[in-house]
């Protein structure tokens, strides 16, 4: 077997050309060019390089002077290919880009380099490889921002000499084994059942807390309002015995006015004969047990018993001490004061004179 045939066969994509559109047609050397807006014309002559051709109105010298390259200065995109890279934990990826970039040296781009647009992408491609490898699956989803400045801070250091400068890279489709698929959608339907476990379990805990707190707040304001309930009725019951008293006051003083006046005690009389009367009326409507005088029956008795309360009731009372002595028995009062003996002596003296 030669060693040519067992060489393995290299994939085509890694070996076939992107499309060159870096630069358009080169014009002929017609003496009078007009170079359009955002284009550089490199001129060689006589096969060494010469000078550019800034946008506008240009003269060259037929037959020595010529038209080498044609770099366009506006930003150009290119789609970088499909290509599988290994993540840190060895987890295979198929992933493609796309590349924004722009010439800065139209003479180094075009001297620097052969082929600028596949130095790039190529460029691009192995930069992402090892950018890859540095990360976890986990990682690559989540910082694709930093991924994407890191692959363009790595071009930019390379493509300097090139003349050209990367202004972003974004990648556009990452695409995982299937097996790893079915693995990363358990995993996000075991954390979004984890999430949903606690959600419910914190919205149970806060239901629990706003019923006590609600349970609470309502036996203070029921207290609270008991309170004033409770006060606001001493407050009406203090006030009604003031005014009752001040009205029985007032009653009491009018009565003693009239008392005072012709013929009161004789309307007293009358006055109170009628309620001793009306409060026999009622001896038998609210209790079974009845205690009843003797005179019951003779109404000109039962007036004149009630005369004798009141005309008793209308006397002056004695004082506190006199009452006590008048009440004291005999063996408790004061024995009577001895008489003077001087006296006596007097009048045992006098007594023989006299007669």
């Amino acid at each position: 077997m030669s060693l040519q045939s067992s060489r393995r066969p290299v994939p085509a994509v890694w070996l076939a050309r992107v499309p060159q559109r870096w630069s358009s047609s080169l014009p002929m050397n017609t003496v009078v060019l007009f170079v359009p807006q955002q284009e550089a014309w490199v001129v060689e002559r006589m096969g060494k390089f010469h000078r550019i051709l800034e946008p506008g109105l240009n003269f060259l010298i037929p037959l020595l002077d010529r038209i080498r390259y044609v770099q366009s200065l506006k930003e150009i995109v290119i789609n970088v290919p499909e290509q599988s890279a290994v993540t840190l934990d060895n987890v295979t990826l198929q992933i493609d880009g796309v590349l924004y970039l722009r010439v800065m040296d139209p003479y180094k781009a075009s001297y620097g380099v052969e082929d600028p647009e596949y130095a790039v992408t190529q460029l691009a491609q192995t930069t992402m490889r090892s950018e890859l490898g540095k990360l976890t699956l986990d990682k690559v989803f989540r910082e694709r921002e930093n991924l994407n400045a890191s692959i363009v801070d790595a071009i930019n250091q390379a493509s300097d000499y090139w003349g050209i400068r990367c202004l972003r890279y974004e990648i556009k489709d990452i695409h995982v084994p299937p097996r790893v698929k079915e693995s990363m959608q358990m995993q996000v339907e075991a954390e979004r059942r984890k999430r949903a476990t606690v959600l419910e379990s914190e919205g149970t805990r806060e239901s629990a807390i706003n019923v006590a707190e609600g349970r609470k707040q309502a036996q203070i304001l029921a207290s609270e309002a008991e309170k004033a309930e409770q006060i606001n009725q001493a407050s009406g019951e203090a006030s009604a015995i003031l005014v009752k008293a001040q009205a029985k006051a007032e009653a009491i003083r009018v009565v003693a006015a009239a008392l005072a006046q012709q013929n009161g005690n004789s309307a007293a009389s009358l006055s109170v004969a009628e309620q001793y009367v009306a409060a026999f009326s009622k001896l038998a409507k609210e209790s079974n047990t009845i205690l009843l005088p003797s005179s019951t029956g003779d109404m000109s008795s039962m007036v004149a018993q009630a005369m004798g309360i009141y005309g008793s009731l209308s006397k002056p009372q004695p004082t506190k001490a006199a009452s006590v002595e008048a009440t004291a028995p005999p063996a408790l009062q004061a024995p009577p004061p001895p008489p003077s003996p001087s006296i006596e002596y007097t009048e045992q003296e006098q007594q023989p004179s006299t007669s």
